[in-house]
């Protein structure tokens, strides 16, 4: 059997980091002067002390890490976590069942953004505060494993971005650490910048700090039930919409910048086919709105790059109902939802960069048709791609269709109709946050699903985020063996 001691260790130290997290609304809340310390309080303290019983009872001497382990702490990190972090809106003021907390602690720290919450405005500024730290949290936890964990595991391709410095399990527990602290204080540094910003552009500073989090994490929780549409100011859109730009484009970039190497911004191409993206597509939707809607055209083009930069990013603010737009806009932004950001982003879905893989290896497939015997390879970044990249990619590909189709599948079985359950499992696997229609569109919310529905779309929303074949891997019979 797989001696699973080395991963509940990790696990332990990561609840402790859930449980130190949980003080950000402890003092807001004893500011605020309600009782919901108390109960944080004690979900800290219910989170230690099994903490500390993983730590103390699987710690000692070193472990040999090997690669069945990196599977199962990637999986057990995000699963584990949100049973805890569940905990203060189960038991808290915001008066949730334990499904509709985990729900939400599940949205938030995979940076989803879809919400079981009913009504924000009964909720204390500390349980706001708390969806947004789960939601910082996630961001960062993912930026941490898509550059040091993900390309080791040679997942849907990300071996493209692997480096000797993280090729080997042990190497990654042994070099982690310096990397981990770099990227953590550009992150940090980030999310400081971006709430000095958005209270510049008219938002109070508890207002500027949930957004700021919420933005550098792509996560789209916000503190009014109405988004952004609550601060009306073009400022405040063109600070999110810049914050998620820069959440969507590789850490590894920013943190060459620090080190003092800016050459390799200019020969990533994910960075220029992403900017490029978004900005044909706000095109095609401004002029949609201009000449089709009868919009002016500053509105249609603000509005347009806004609400196209928050779904390709997986962020979810929204401004206005984008489902009053017409077809074309609405089957543009539910198909860029799966597109994602760059690779080593706080972004969700399929990613840039697996598009450019499949797009190089269809040109290959169509001039091998013209001339069978001439030798060509896929190239990325101007260099040949490995071999096994591309089959990595398709077999990917595959299995994000499929895991969309039989979650839509299932949220029918359960009584949604087709729209609310296609939506449900596109934004949960996209890890999006809003879907299409009238429950939970961009106006709606989760709140009135039935649980069952709940607990099948934290799966969808688990799968998307570790992407997919990280957790499928763990149901192999051979894994487990030793």
């Amino acid at each position: 059997m797989l001696d699973i001691r080395p991963v509940l260790y990790v696990v332990g130290l990561l609840l402790l980091v859930v449980a130190a997290a949980m003080a950000v609304p402890v003092g807001v809340s004893l500011a605020d002067g309600d009782a919901d310390w108390i109960i944080f309080m004690l979900s800290a303290a219910v989170t230690v002390f099994f903490a500390l019983a993983m730590i103390l009872s699987c710690g000692g001497p070193c472990y040999h890490h090997n690669l069945r382990h990196v599977f199962l702490l990637a999986a057990g990190t995000w699963f584990v976590m949100p049973v805890f972090a569940a905990l203060p809106f189960a038991f808290g003021s915001a008066h949730l069942s334990y499904t509709d907390g985990f729900f939400e602690a599940m949205s938030g720290l995979t940076t989803t953004g879809s919400s079981a919450i009913a009504d924000l405005l009964t909720m204390t500024r500390a349980m706001l505060v708390w969806r947004s730290v789960l939601q910082w949290l996630g961001g960062i936890g993912i930026v941490l494993m898509a550059v040091t964990l993900l390309p080791m595991l040679r997942l849907g391709g990300m071996q493209v971005f692997k480096t000797e410095a993280f090729d080997t399990p042990d190497k990654v527990f042994a070099r982690v650490s310096p990397v981990a602290l770099q990227l953590i204080a550009i992150y940090a540094a980030l999310t400081a910048a971006w709430c000095f910003f958005y209270w510049l552009a008219g938002m109070t500073p508890f207002e500027a700090a949930n957004h700021a989090m919420t933005t550098l994490s792509t996560g789209g929780f916000s503190t009014s039930p109405d988004s952004l549409a609550h601060w009306p100011s073009g400022w405040v859109m063109l600070v999110a919409t810049t914050g998620m730009i820069v959440a969507a484009l590789p850490f590894t970039l920013y943190l060459q910048i620090a080190r003092g190497t800016r050459r390799n911004i200019a020969i990533d191409s994910q960075v220029g086919a992403f900017l490029g993206l978004v900005a044909v597509a706000a095109l095609v939707i401004s002029l949609w709105l201009i000449f089709g809607n009868g919009y002016d055209a500053e509105p249609a083009i603000v509005g347009a790059i806004f609400h196209v930069t928050s779904i390709i990013t997986g962020t979810g603010y929204t401004t206005t109902d984008i489902q009053l737009w017409g077809g074309l806009p609405v089957a543009l932004l539910f198909v860029l939802q799966y597109v994602g950001g760059c690779a080593g982003s706080t972004t969700c879905g399929f990613k840039i960069f697996r598009f450019q893989v499949l797009t190089a290896a269809a040109r290959v497939q169509v001039a091998r048709m013209l001339r069978p015997h001439i030798v060509l390879l896929p190239r990325y970044n101007n260099r040949p791609l490995q071999a096994g990249v591309t089959d990595s990619v398709m077999a990917f590909f595959f299995v994000y269709a499929l895991a969309v189709s039989w979650l839509t599948i299932g949220l029918s079985l359960l009584g949604l109709d087709f729209t609310t359950a296609l939506s449900g499992a596109s934004t949960a696997i996209s890890n999006v946050g809003p879907g299409l229609g009238d429950i939970i569109g961009p106006k709606g919310n989760f709140s009135t699903l039935p649980d069952a529905a709940k607990w099948l779309l934290c799966l969808g929303m688990l799968l998307g985020r570790l992407e997919i074949l990280s957790v499928l891997v763990l149901f192999q019979r051979a894994f487990w063996k030793e």
